[in-house]
C-alpha cells in the first residue's frame, strides 16, 4: 500500500517544517491529490492517521483537495474531464494524442499549527484557516513535492 510511503513522507516534511518554525502542535495538513494519481482516499487517510502517532501531527486533520483529470486533444485541441477510469481519446474528434493537463498532483497546500500560521491555499477559509504564508512551512510544501 503506497499510501503509507505517501502518508510517512507529509508527515516527516510536515514535521520537519514544524519544528523549524518552533510549534509544537500540528492542527491540520491540506494535500492536494489529483484524481489520476493513483492514492485511494480512505486508504491515505488511515495510514494518515497511523503516520502521526508519536509525532507533533498526532490528532492532525487530513484535508485532501482532489484534483480531478483534465485532458486536451493534440489533433483538435478539445478539453476534457478525463474522469476514472480515464478516458484518454477525445470525445469530440476521436484521437488517442491527449496531454494530460491536470489530475496528477500530490503536493502539501497547507498545514496550521498550533500558533495560527498556515500557508494558503486549498480552501484555506472553508476550513477555518488563516491566508498567511509561513516560510518553514511553504518550505514542507516543496520538500513534498520534490521528493515525488
Amino acid at each position: 500500500m503506497h499510501e503509507m510511503s505517501i502518508a510517512l513522507a507529509v508527515v516527516g516534511q510536515v514535521e520537519e517544517a514544524a519544528r523549524t518554525g518552533g510549534a509544537t502542535a500540528v492542527r491540520s495538513v491540506c494535500l492536494q491529490v489529483g484524481e489520476l494519481a493513483g492514492v485511494v482516499p480512505d486508504a491515505l487517510q488511515f495510514c494518515f492517521e497511523l503516520a502521526c502517532a508519536g509525532t507533533v501531527l498526532e490528532g492532525a486533520t487530513l484535508l485532501p483537495e482532489t484534483v480531478p483529470g483534465r485532458a486536451r486533444c493534440a489533433s483538435c485541441a478539445d478539453e476534457w474531464a478525463v474522469g476514472m477510469p480515464p478516458q484518454l481519446c477525445c470525445p469530440h474528434c476521436g484521437a488517442a494524442a491527449a496531454e494530460l493537463l491536470c489530475g496528477r498532483e500530490l503536493q502539501i497546500l497547507s498545514v496550521q499549527w498550533d500558533d495560527g500560521q498556515a500557508v494558503a491555499a486549498c480552501g484555506a477559509a472553508e476550513h477555518g484557516m488563516d491566508e498567511h504564508r509561513a516560510p518553514a512551512q511553504e518550505y514542507a510544501r516543496q520538500r513534498i513535492h520534490e521528493e515525488r
